[in-house]
This record gives structure tokens, C-alpha cells and sequence, in this order.
């Protein structure tokens, strides 16, 4: 056997096969299972009967492969690979891809447009795989709406029929069943099915043209009113309400000044409106406003209106200026605004500005035509206009009103504004004109130096015509001639040495050789200057000479000093001067150092010239060959420019002293040396004094006394100049031992020391390690015991290995090699092992580090992998080089690999706002997650809510639900609860958006879409009973189950209360003492109202029977809540009909008191005449239908199920009219199960045989059986019996 078929629905604990095998010994055999999937199974050893342990999942695992072990306990084991075959059962429900389902339909395609796609995939296989689908509902609910749409077999939703957004609904909900196509589920054939909803948007189409708003259109605007001024704004709207398109807007008659905006329809003023130069002050614009799209017949859907713009007078002419002489101005140029005229500095009062002609003038009538006229301008205070006052034109002149501001030197031009003011036209009022005045000079000043006297400086030797001064001038205000200046130096003895420019006073050298400082320091002259008028000026000139650098700096004596190693503060003061003029720049010295090999090592004053060493001077620092001696170079320089300067050599000895002490080199010392054998050589020191003579550098090596030094030898060795070594060795008669050596180390401390003449003794210390080899003969260890746990996580992304943890191990011995050997890998699921599954996920590095290749580790393959592994010592001598084994237990943790699932809605979910407190359940979703842990908690939020009316029209809610999270069995509930008070006006549906999120980083998260179906007022309905409120309330539930049998709905219950008084005529109203209110709804969301609730329970007698036992009375419609406007309304109109109906009643009384009692009479003995005549078999089978006059029998009396024949002349009493129709109010009479004597209707009492009112007892007795005395149709058993007590049939009336 190595193949077998199990089915994967087999029960866990069922024989899934047995194992058969034989033994020509005869010995008894022994079954066992391994490999990777062994664990789904337990087999018996002894018999070899394999049971199932582990659920199985075709569409997970298809194919199991064991292998079989069988054994006879003497003999080698056999082993036989077996394949295990799962074979497919009809475990899966189709699943519907890429929910939800929303589809946007235009109104006007065709028939047999796709809709919409769905598809819904199955993953088992065979036929059981294959997938058909059905249109099971369509939402609103009626015969012509589910044959709207069909559904083909690959899933796609055609239109059947045509849509209309106006005339027919706007959104449809599809209810879709996806079913398979059956198989075997348990030993039963099983097709599995699948529920969706599509919801279907009918989309508005443009087929009405646009329509303006409040027509018609008159606007006004003023002339010369700014472009863009806006005149009126006209509005259209899309009748297609559905489609809103956006409305352009255009002016037809292009010709006028206007121009319309054409999103806002703003009309605007484009052009200079001039109301005088219209034809007519009323302006007609057509207008026409057209959709930006076109219609559904490819056409501009547009309409037309017409805009009234009257346009009002303003005073829009302001005055102006114009050059010309009245009355030869014809004012046909444009205006002028700049005018120029001339007058003489300092002219007298009242003089006219010449060469102006000025006319000012506004071309307004009357009023409007005056202004004033007025100066301003930084002039203005100088001169006065005349007139100050204008009517319509006039000239214009200009006077001098303050001479003294008339001065040229002050300006030379002048300026004023002229303003012409229209006071009567505030927003246009003024002009202006600018008037430039030339005044004309005059000689009035002599020419003037800004000072009197000017000290001016000039070197020594200058070349002739070196520049002394260049600003030295002389002004004079006045023009022309008179402003002209020349120059001359007095006296003329100074003109040998200096020059002036004549034109520019530009004072020069003239002969330089002549300036010299040590001869004469100044020179004083006299500048004149003289204007075209011969009126003169003067001023003192201060002249003089500076120095010039000509002069070296000398340095005084030679320096060479001598000194001794490491003195403090080496000094030589530098003794130098310059002959150039005290106190200058020129003669001022500074000191520096020249770059050299030994200018780091001083510093000089660069004032004073002092030069000192910056720290003791180190013989050992210069070079031999140098012999101590130091050389620097100093530069003196003077201040002056261009600088001079002298060099000085300084020489400084350094005589040598014994100040190094020996210096170790190659530190640090650490040596190794095997404990064997002794007398060896184990390293050298060295060391150097940096002393350079001899008797100051010589070096000798020695050991500290004690730490271990016993056990070496040293011994000194020169290997040049103050270069020593010291060899040294293990002393040959002093053996070590290793293992009495703790540590085996030793820290040896050796001198090395030098001796000078002097006898001082200088003496450094280092330390020697000297470490003793071991020989290796002990095994490693890994540490700790047992090893920790590591921990590692399935489906990690990373591309490399991960590394969970190091394995640490430790050796004795100092010159091991430790290397980690893997020496097994186990598997576990659940604690039982799973064969090598974990292979290959996890590895053993040789420096003890264990990685993972997460992404081939499945958590749900392995939980638990067991390593086995040792370290092994490679430089081990003798004795054991490996450790003692140890396990690594590596534990695989789940991760947040799996999104939550919902589970499919297959409710519908309905909510009456009447009876939806806070808090209370509305619809709940359901949702899994296969990850474990905290991954796998769930929690559910709202997303969003929107509601979506009848029209179509959604609008978007908030925290109107919120939702409560449970968990049960591994399955998440949703509830979705109310959240605040719902508006019972609305008629719609709420959609929620559920989504739920897993509780784990990353966290993943799944959306579900719900309907919540909304059941307004108008669907409530009342059902009045005979019953108190406490027997109605404790009867609850059993009406509510009679009332759900009969009508196929979920009754809910909005109240229950007591009755409120009635009229006394209304008998069954009278009888009725409480009344429930409740609303019926289908589990499609759809509520009865009041007529289909009448008609459902009319049709069902067994139904209405229970019902009636349970005392019901009446069924009315339930109340219509109503505005207070409606409630004032309604009164106004009660009461007036109250007042007519007093009066009608009046009369009606007065008119029919005589007859009354004659005709009640007359009714009652036709009414015994009919009775004692009456057949046994006519009499009303079955109850009343609650609600209506209806009877079994066409046109029966309620009376006595018979037709009476009553004249007119006999129906006007009322209470024959109550008598005759005794259902008006829906009242219900039946005699109640198991009672014996029969009852009368609502609000009678029941008379017994001896108590009988008297036509009521021969109606009784007429009627009664002969045994029972009860009244029995022919073959009925035990019929309901109707029983009649009407007060129009009194004894007394008979």
C-alpha cells in the first residue's frame, strides 16, 4: 500500500486507514508513522489502525506524504514511504471578490447594459467549484422592479428594462446569490450559497433647458462711472436637478458698453458711458444663459432675458486751463496744465508775471459751471491769482504779493499750482496747472570763501607741481558774468615756491627743490579771488612741510653670549637709533626676529629691543655637529614709508649638563616563554639617554628586589651613544613550574641608571611581563547550562540570514582554538515532533552564532526546533577536545501575517427611529483573524455613516453609531448601537462603513458595508384591546408571536398604554381599555403600513381567532404626528364644524321626537319576525375580520348575518343606525375557546338563560342546539358562536 484516499471532512478520532503488513516468523508486528506530516495522524502500534488527529484542508495541504515504519522487535526496522490523498468535499462557500458592489448608471442606456461585474470564486474543486449566480431581491420590492435587471452566468448584471431618475426610483439595491455547484459535505450532498448586494445609482441626464430668476432685469448706472463698474447680476439654474450643470453667460448685442461675466452673470460696464451723447438714457441688453454641456440630443440647452440699464446724469465735467486770449478761445484743443511766464528778482507788489495767457473754464451749465480758483506749491506764499471766482470762463493772471521771497540767489525758478476748484462736484472736482516763473539776476554779492583760513601740508622735496590744495574756492551767487571768479596768491614773493590756478584756485609747488624742513617748517600766503564785476574775496593760507624717511636705523656693539643648559630666562638688550627727525614715524624702531632654525626659541620686544628666550635652552635638542651653539638674526626697522632697516647677528652657546635621565624604548615589554626548558632566552630590554657626552649618557640595567626577579638573569650591553641593552634570560638553576604559578605571570621591575662626575645618580623603572606558556590539555565548556531559549518570529522580509543569539563557550587553557559543530536539528508542532520540516531555517556558525532564514519559517508548520550542539577545542595536546552536548531550544513566534475576515451579512437590518434609544443594537458584523495572540484581537470602528434618501441623494452623518466589540469562540462581534437620538423624518437607509482593525504591529485592517434600513411614523399601527395594560403587557409575547404568524414580519412593540376615553355612542371603542402600538417589518426592511397589515390579517381566520382570544378589539391606523401649525389649523376647523353640528343636532332632535318611539318599535318586531324564522344553517360561520364591516356573507346584517329590508322611512333613528352597522369602529366579537355560554359584542354584557333580555333570549332559544342548548351549523362539532346583545332591541322598547 503506498497510496490512500482520505476525505478532509473526516471527523477528527475516525480511522482515516489501517496499516497491514506480515512476517513469514510470524513475530507480532509494530506500526509507526514519521515525516513532516505524520502529525495529522496517531496509529496503533499493535494493530496498525491510523485515526485522525489534525483537521484536514484540501485546499491547504492536497497531498500528505508519511512514512510508514514496521517493526517485529528482533529484526532491522522497514520502512515504506506512503502518500496520503485528500479528497475534496464541498466545504467552501463561494466568496464575492472585491466588495462592495457600487454601480453609477446613466438614465437613459439601453437595455442589456452591463451594469456592473461580480464575481464570486469557490476553492474547492470539481463542480463543486463551479459558480452560478441569481437575482434573489431587488430593492424597492415589486413584481416590475425584479425583472428590471438579470444576472448571466459569468456574473454580469444587465439592465432588463429601461430607468428613469424622474418617473421611476433612483437607487436600487440587487440582492445577488452566488451558489455552487453542489457536493458531498459529511455523507451529504450540500451546495453552498453566498449572498451579495450591488448597489445600483440612476445618474440625472441634461434634457431640460436652463431657467432665469426673478425676471425681469432692471438696473441703473451713472455716467462716467468707472470701467467694471457692475450694474446688476442675472441667475439661471439647471432644471435637470440630478445633473447641476454649470451655467455660461453671454451678451447677444455686442455693440453696447457692456460685457457680462460669464460664470456669474455680473454685468458690467466696459466702456466711457456719456449720457448726453446717447440716444435714450435706457440701454436693452439681451442676454442669454446656455449650459456648459450639451444635452442629451447634442444640443445647447439655453434660454434668453432681457436687462433695462438706465443711465443717470451726474455733474461730470470739471473746469480746465487753455492757453489763448478771450474771445479767440474756441476750447476745441485739449487742455493745457503747464504754462510758463518770466519776471525780475525783487519786482514790486502787484506786478503781473509777464508772457501768460491764461484762460480757465468748465463746460457745465449754470451751477455746475462756477469754481474757485486757488494757488498752492512751495511758491504759492510769493504771488496771488486773480479772479478768485469763475462762471463758466474767464482769464487767469498771476501778481507778485512778496517781493522779498523774489530773489534769484534763494531760486531761480519758481513755481506755483493754480487750482480750479468745482465745489459742487466733490468726486471730480478740481484741475490743476502748473505755472514755471523764470526770474531774471541782478549783481548783489561779492565772492565769499567757506573759511578764513586754511592750513594745508606738503612734504619736503616735492617735484614741481605737486597739487598742495584742490577744495580751496570762492562762490558768488549771482549768474553770467557776474558769477565768474579767477584767483591770485599775494604777495608775489611766495609765487617762486608756490603756483595757483587762476580758473580752478588749485594751489601747486612750484619749485621743490627750495622746500626744505630743516631750513623753514611754514609758509603763509594770501588767496584772492575776484568775480566779473571786479568785487573781491580773500583768505589765509597755512603752508607746512613735512618730513621725509631718508635715514638707516644704526645698531650699536656685537653680541655672542654663553649659557648653561636649562637656564631660566637667556637676555641680550639690542642697542640701536635713527637720524631721522624725534618723535616721527621716521625715526620710530621696531624690532623683529628673521625666520631660522632658532627663532621658536626667543622673543624680542619689538619697542624695546630686549631679546630673552621663551623657555630653558636643551643642550640635547641641537645637533651635535652644532656644539651647542644657537644663532638668531634680529631686523631693525623704522616706521617711516617707505620703511628702512639694518640687520644684527646674535650668537648664544648652550654648555651641556647631566639633566636626561634613561628612557626605556619598545615599551611595552611583555615576553612568553614555555616553562621548559630552563636557562632560556626570553627577550631584552632598551634603553637612551639623550645627554651628548659622554659621562653624562653611560647606562647600566639592574632588577628590583623581589617579584620573581630570582628566577632571570640580566645583563647590560652598549650598542652606541648613549644606547644601551638589556639581555635577559631565565636563570638556568631555578626550574619553573606552571601549575604552582598563579598567575602564571611575572612582573619584573628593572632600573636603568647613569652616573656623571658629579656622582648625581639618576635612575628609571619599567616593568616586564613575563608570561609562562601552558601546555593545552583541557576541554572546553559552554556556558550557561542549559543554554537560554531564543525566540524568532515566521515570514520576516529580510533578504539575509537573521541572527537570534551567540552561543558563548570558555577553555582553561590560554592557547585554545574553540570551534561550534552542529549535531542535530528537531522539529515540533504543538509539542509532538513534525520530521524535518525546520530543515534548512535555522544554522550553526563555527564562533557559536545561530542564524535564521526567516523567510522560509512558517509558524504554522513548526512552533519549536530543538538544535543539538558542542564545541571543539583545535589546539588541544592530549585529553578530550570536545564539550559536553548541549540543546538550544528555538522558539518560532507567530506573526501578524492575516488581515481580519468578515463574515458574510447576510441580515438585513433595519432601525424605527421611534424605538431606537442610545445604546441600542441596530445591526451587528461579524469578523475573524487567523493570527494568534493579541494579532488576532479584533477591534471594529466607524468610518463613516451616510444616508442615503429615497431621492437618491446621499448625505454624510456623524456620530450618529458607534460600535461595541465582543468575542466568542475566536469570532469577533461588531455591535453596532445608536449612538445619538435618529430624526424619525427621514426616509432612507443609513450605510455604515465597519472596519476592523487586528491588534498587532503592522497593524491590517478589513472595511464591510451595511444598509440600515430607516421605518418612519407612518408605518406604526394601532391595535386597541379589551384587556387592561397589565394583562396586555404580560400577554406581550404571545400577541407578537400571533401577529408575526400571520403577517410574515418582526412585530416591534412602540408602546403600550392605556386607552384615552371615547365617545359613549362608540361602543367597541367604549369596551377597549388599552391599546399597543407596534410596527411591522420583513426581513428585507420593508414595514406594513396600515391597509396591507387590515388586508394580511382579513385573509388568515386562525391567525385573527388567537388574536381575538387574546382580546383584541380594534385595529386603526396609528397617530400622524403633526405640526403645531397643522394641530392650530385643525382646531380652527374642528371647532367650526362642532358649532354647525350643535345646530344640525338641534334641529334633528326637534324633528324626529314624536316618531322615535313608533319606529324603534316597528325595527324590533320585524327584527323577532326575521328570527323566528331563521334557518339554522344561515347563521355566521367564523370569526369577524378586526378592522372592517365585513361578514362571511355578502350584504349580511351584523345583527343576525342577514339581510334586513328596511325602508327609509325606518332607518332614521341613530340607534338603529349603531344597531345596523355595529362594526363602524372595527370592533370584534367571538366567543372566547372553551367557554360555554356564548358573548356578546365589545362593551355588552352577557346575559345567562334566566337573565336574558327577552329578544335576546328568543334569538338564543331559536338558535340553541337541542342537546347543549348551543347553536350549532350542521356538521360543526363545536363551532365559535356569535353572540348579539344590540340596546336598539330593548324589552321595553318591544
Amino acid at each position: 500500500m503506498t497510496l490512500v484516499d482520505v476525505p478532509e471532512d473526516l471527523p477528527r478520532g475516525a480511522v482515516a486507514f489501517v496499516l497491514t503488513a506480515y512476517d513469514t516468523d510470524g513475530d507480532p508486528l509494530h506500526f509507526g508513522l514519521e515525516g513532516a506530516d505524520a502529525f495529522y495522524f496517531s496509529v496503533n502500534s499493535s494493530t496498525g489502525s491510523v485515526t485522525l488527529v489534525a483537521s484536514l484542508d484540501r485546499e491547504t495541504k492536497p497531498r500528505l506524504s508519511l512514512n510508514v515504519l514496521v517493526s517485529d522487535g528482533k529484526n532491522q526496522m522497514v520502512t515504506k514511504r506512503l502518500t496520503v490523498i485528500v479528497e475534496d468535499r464541498n466545504d467552501n462557500r463561494p466568496l464575492f471578490q472585491n466588495e462592495p458592489y457600487t454601480a453609477n448608471v446613466p438614465e437613459n442606456v439601453p437595455n442589456g447594459t452591463t451594469i456592473i461585474n461580480v464575481l464570486a470564486t469557490d476553492k474547492d474543486s470539481g463542480p463543486a467549484s463551479h459558480v452560478s449566480y441569481q437575482i434573489v431581491e431587488v430593492t424597492p420590492n415589486d413584481a416590475k422592479n425584479h425583472d428590471l435587471f438579470r444576472v448571466l452566468g459569468n456574473g454580469t448584471v444587465l439592465l432588463n428594462g429601461s430607468l428613469n431618475y424622474t418617473q421611476q426610483s433612483t437607487y436600487y439595491l440587487i440582492r445577488i446569490n452566488a451558489t455552487d455547484g453542489g457536493g458531498q459535505l459529511y455523507g451529504k450532498p450540500v451546495y453552498q450559497t453566498t449572498s451579495t448586494s450591488v448597489s445600483v445609482n440612476v445618474l440625472d441626464q441634461p434634457d431640460l433647458d436652463p431657467q432665469f430668476l426673478n425676471e425681469p432685469y432692471v438696473g441703473s448706472v451713472p455716467e462716467n462711472c468707472p470701467l467694471g463698474t457692475s450694474v446688476l447680476t442675472v441667475s439661471a439654474m439647471d432644471r435637470d436637478t440630478g445633473v447641476n450643470d454649470v451655467i455660461l453667460y453671454s451678451l447677444t448685442n455686442t455693440s453696447l458698453p457692456f460685457a457680462i461675466n460669464d460664470t456669474t452673470g455680473t454685468i458690467t460696464v466696459t466702456g466711457a458711458l456719456d449720457r448726453e451723447s446717447l440716444p435714450s438714457d435706457e440701454l436693452l441688453l439681451e442676454v442669454l444663459a446656455h449650459e456648459r454641456n450639451l444635452d442629451i440630443h447634442n444640443q445647447s440647452a439655453q434660454a434668453q432675458a432681457t436687462v433695462t440699464v438706465r443711465v443717470t446724469d451726474v455733474n461730470d465735467n470739471r473746469p480746465q486751463f487753455y492757453r489763448c486770449v478771450l474771445p479767440r478761445c474756441d476750447f476745441t484743443g485739449p487742455p493745457q496744465h503747464h504754462f510758463k511766464g518770466h519776471i525780475a528778482e525783487h519786482a514790486s507788489a502787484r506786478l503781473p508775471v509777464a508772457n501768460l495767457s491764461i484762460v480757465a473754464r468748465d463746460p457745465d451749465k449754470g451751477s455746475n459751471g462756477t469754481f474757485e480758483l486757488s494757488l498752492q506749491g512751495p511758491d504759492a506764499a510769493a504771488f496771488l491769482v486773480l479772479p478768485s471766482r469763475v462762471t463758466g470762463e474767464g482769464e487767469v493772471q498771476l501778481l507778485v504779493q512778496n517781493p522779498v521771497l523774489v530773489d534769484y540767489e534763494r531760486l531761480h525758478v519758481m513755481t506755483v499750482e493754480i487750482i480750479a476748484n468745482d465745489t459742487r462736484n466733490p468726486t471730480n472736482c478740481c484741475s490743476m496747472a502748473t505755472v514755471t516763473i523764470q526770474l531774471e539776476d541782478t549783481n548783489d554779492h561779492s565772492p565769499t570763501f567757506n573759511q578764513s583760513v586754511y592750513k594745508l601740508y606738503v612734504v619736503e622735496n616735492s617735484p614741481a607741481g605737486t597739487v598742495i590744495s584742490r577744495g580751496i574756492t570762492a562762490s558768488d551767487p549771482d549768474t553770467n558774468a557776474f558769477g565768474n571768479i579767477s584767483y591770485q596768491l599775494l604777495p608775489e614773493s611766495i609765487r617762486d615756491i608756490f603756483a595757483v590756478n587762476a580758473m580752478s584756485g588749485e594751489v601747486l609747488v612750484r619749485n621743490g627743490s627750495l622746500l626744505d624742513r630743516e631750513m623753514r617748517a611754514v609758509y603763509y600766503a594770501t588767496l584772492q579771488a575776484t568775480d566779473g564785476a571786479h568785487l573781491t574775496g580773500s583768505t589765509l593760507l597755512e603752508i607746512a612741510l613735512e618730513d621725509d624717511n631718508d635715514n638707516d636705523p644704526v645698531v650699536t656693539g656685537t653680541y655672542k653670549i654663553f649659557v648653561v643648559e636649562d637656564q631660566e630666562d637667556v637676555s641680550v638688550q639690542i642697542q640701536a637709533y635713527d637720524n631721522d627727525e624725534p618723535g616721527t614715524n621716521n625715526s620710530r624702531l621696531r624690532f623683529t626676529l628673521e625666520p631660522g632654525p632658532f627663532s621658536a626659541n626667543f622673543t624680542i620686544d619689538p619697542d624695546t629691543g630686549l631679546l630673552h628666550s621663551l623657555g630653558p635652552l636643551d643642550r640635547e635638542a641641537l645637533n651635535e655637529t652644532w656644539r651647542g651653539q644657537m644663532g638668531v638674526t634680529v631686523r631693525v626697522q623704522d616706521s617711516g614709508q617707505p620703511p628702512r632697516s639694518t640687520l644684527v647677528n646674535v650668537t648664544v652657546t648652550v654648555e651641556d649638563v647631566n639633566d636626561n635621565a634613561p628612557v626605556f624604548i619598545g615599551l611595552p615589554y611583555r615576553f612568553e616563554v614555555q616553562e621548559h626548558p630552563a636557562g632560556n632566552y626570553v627577550g631584552s630590554v632598551e634603553a637612551v639617554d639623550a645627554d651628548q657626552t659622554d659621562v653624562n649618557h653611560r647606562i647600566s640595567f639592574l632588577f628590583e628586589s623581589g617579584s620573581g626577579s630570582s628566577n632571570f638573569l640580566l645583563r647590560s650591553h652598549r650598542l652606541g651613544p648613549g644606547h644601551y641593552q638589556g639581555l635577559l634570560s631565565l636563570d638556568p638553576d631555578v626550574p619553573l613550574d606552571y601549575e604552582q604559578l598563579s598567575p602564571p605571570v611575572f612582573n619584573l621591575t628593572v632600573q636603568a641608571q647613569n652616573a656623571a662626575t658629579d656622582d648625581a645618580l639618576a635612575v628609571v623603572s619599567t616593568v616586564v611581563q613575563v608570561f609562562i606558556i601552558d601546555v593545552n590539555n583541557k576541554p572546553p565548556t559552554i556556558q550557561p547550562s542549559p543554554l537560554p531559549d531564543a525566540r524568532v518570529a515566521e515570514n520576516s522580509t529580510r533578504p539575509q540570514p537573521e541572527l537570534l543569539t551567540t552561543v558563548q563557550a570558555s577553555d582553561p587553557d590560554t592557547n585554545h582554538t574553540l570551534s561550534f559543530q552542529e549535531l542535530g536539528l528537531s522539529c515540533y508542532k504543538g509539542g509532538a515532533p513534525v520530521g524535518s520540516v525546520c530543515h534548512g531555517w535555522f544554522h550553526l556558525a563555527p564562533n557559536g552564532s545561530v542564524f535564521a532564514n526567516c523567510s522560509k519559517i512558517d509558524y504554522e508548520a513548526c512552533d519549536l526546533a530543538r538544535l543539538t550542539l558542542r564545541v571543539h577545542d583545535n589546539s588541544t595536546e592530549f585529553g578530550s577536545a570536545y564539550s559536553q552536548n548541549e540543546t538550544l531550544r528555538i522558539i518560532i513566534e507567530d506573526a501578524n501575517d492575516n488581515s481580519p475576515e468578515f463574515l458574510p451579512i447576510k441580515d438585513t437590518f433595519v432601525v424605527i427611529p421611534d424605538l431606537s434609544p442610545v445604546d441600542l443594537q441596530v445591526a451587528v458584523v461579524k469578523a475573524r483573524d487567523m493570527d494568534t495572540g493579541p494579532r488576532g484581537v479584533i477591534t471594529f470602528t466607524i468610518l463613516r455613516v451616510v444616508f442615503i434618501q429615497e431621492g437618491g441623494l446621499e448625505r454624510p452623518l456623524e456620530n450618529l453609531f458607534k460600535v461595541a466589540t465582543t468575542a466568542k469562540d475566536g469570532t469577533y462581534v461588531g455591535s453596532i448601537q445608536v449612538a445619538s437620538n435618529l430624526d424619525g423624518s427621514l426616509k432612507g437607509q443609513y450605510r455604515v462603513t465597519v472596519e476592523a482593525i487586528d491588534g498587532a504591529m503592522p497593524v491590517l485592517s478589513t472595511q464591510a458595508v451595511l444598509d440600515i434600513f430607516t421605518v418612519d411614523q407612518s408605518y406604526r399601527i394601532r391595535l386597541q384591546f379589551r384587556r387592561t395594560v397589565d394583562e396586555v403587557q404580560t400577554n406581550s409575547e404571545q400577541i407578537k408571536i400571533a401577529l408575526t404568524a400571520a403577517t410574515k414580519t418582526t412585530v416591534y412593540v412602540a408602546a403600550i398604554r392605556a386607552l384615552e376615553a371615547a365617545p359613549a355612542s362608540r361602543s367597541a371603542r367604549a369596551a377597549a381599555q388599552s391599546v399597543m402600538e407596534a410596527y411591522f417589518i420583513y426581513s428585507n426592511g420593508t414595514a406594513l403600513d396600515f391597509h396591507q397589515f387590515s388586508t394580511i390579517v382579513q385573509s388568515d381566520p386562525q391567525a385573527l381567532t388567537e388574536l381575538v382570544q387574546l382580546g383584541l378589539a380594534v385595529i386603526d391606523p396609528g397617530e400622524t404626528v403633526q405640526t403645531d401649525k397643522q394641530k392650530e389649523l385643525i382646531g380652527v376647523i374642528a371647532g367650526l364644524a362642532g358649532a354647525l353640528a350643535l345646530l344640525i343636532l338641534i334641529m334633528a332632535v326637534v324633528l324626529v321626537s314624536s316618531s322615535r318611539s313608533h319606529r324603534r318599535k316597528l325595527t324590533a318586531l320585524k327584527a323577532l319576525q326575521t328570527a323566528t324564522t331563521l334557518a339554522p344553517d344561515t347563521v355566521q360561520q367564523g370569526p369577524a375580520i378586526p378592522g372592517t364591516n365585513k361578514y362571511n356573507a355578502e350584504r349580511a346584517n351584523p345583527v343576525l348575518n342577514l339581510a334586513l329590508s328596511l325602508d327609509e322611512d325606518d332607518r332614521d333613528s341613530s340607534l338603529d343606525s349603531t344597531s345596523v352597522n355595529s362594526l363602524d369602529e372595527n370592533a370584534v366579537d367571538v366567543a372566547e375557546e372553551g367557554g360555554a355560554m356564548p358573548r356578546g359584542r365589545v362593551g355588552a354584557s352577557a346575559h345567562t338563560d334566566s337573565g336574558k333580555e327577552p329578544l335576546a333570549a328568543a334569538l338564543w332559544g331559536h338558535h340553541a342546539h337541542p342537546s347543549t342548548g348551543m347553536a350549532q351549523p350542521p356538521g360543526a362539532p363545536s363551532p365559535a358562536v356569535v353572540g348579539i346583545s344590540n340596546p336598539s332591541l330593548d324589552t321595553t322598547d318591544l
